[in-house]
């Protein structure tokens, strides 16, 4: 009764406003609903290959029971995440000071950044034989490919902030006679956080991609390996169920990146509204 009350003083626009924030609310849900019932459209075609939502359940249990390299299906999860943190903590701290470095220096940026950007043109899956042939198929090279994927974006959206701050930021700096370490560190820096983020969030994408390529390419355990025991046994139900797995922690981590990047950067907040 009160929302009602307070609705009556508003404008058109505020009304308008609030109609079109809670269509934005409503909008995702009618996509997963239109996804489901495409999927359940696509199973129930007589002849159908396609699992069934019930059969992906169904093999979901199963697994419970019956654990795949002594691993149910979180424990696959939990494997191919503990492989992209360990990689994008090391592209973070590399990417962002390596970033930082060429975009601030342009004698580095003119040293470094060639040789950079050819390595930038290399896809992260062109290194799996070498990285291969070098530390074999253990844990060390499935985390090094997937550092090598997520480095990328780090150093690019780093390098492109730092080097395109404002003239009239470090101008301020020069007024209040601050030394090349405070304009780097309290204006070029905060100035470039947007950037920043934008690297961090492409990497951790990168990043879950690469790994799950990794593990299809040779591995025992992870969601990737799941994909590829599920083909080589003909299991489609287990491959849908690891593609939906892919899709959620994907969509999660996401999440996770966005309020790690509002707690930092609040202003992005404001502006994405």
């Amino acid at each position: 009764m009160k929302k009602e009350k307070e609705e009556l003083f508003l404008s058109e626009y505020e009304k308008k406003e609030i109609l079109r924030n809670r269509i934005y609310r409503v909008l995702p849900v009618i996509a997963i609903i239109m996804l489901f019932a495409l999927w359940v459209a696509a199973s129930s075609k007589p002849g159908s290959q396609f699992p069934s939502p019930a059969a992906v359940w169904d093999r979901y249990l199963k697994l419970l029971d019956r654990p795949i390299k002594k691993l149910g299906l979180f424990g696959h999860i939990w494997a191919s995440l503990k492989r992209v943190f360990i990689a994008l903590g090391l592209a973070w701290v590399l990417g962002i000071s390596f970033g930082i470095f060429i975009g601030w220096n342009k004698k580095a940026n003119a040293l470094f950044g060639p040789i950079f950007t050819a390595f930038r043109a290399v896809p992260p899956l062109a290194w799996v034989p070498l990285v291969t042939m070098w530390f074999g198929i253990g844990e060390f090279p499935k985390v090094l490919i997937v550092f090598i994927g997520a480095l990328m974006p780090v150093v690019v959206n780093t390098q492109a902030g730092i080097a395109n701050v404002q003239r009239e930021y470090l101008d301020i700096g020069v007024i209040f006679h601050a030394n090349k370490w405070q304009t780097l560190f309290e204006i070029a820096i905060p100035s470039a956080l947007d950037a920043i983020f934008a690297g961090i969030r492409n990497s951790t994408s990168a990043g879950w991609m690469v790994v799950l390529a990794a593990e299809m390419l040779g591995g025992k355990s992870g969601v990737g390996f799941l994909i590829v025991r599920g083909m080589d046994s003909g299991d489609y139900p287990l491959c849908l169920l690891a593609m939906i797995c892919i899709g959620v922690v994907g969509a999660l981590l996401a999440i996770l990146i966005q309020i790690l990047e509002r707690i930092i950067c609040p202003w992005t907040a404001k502006k994405s509204n």
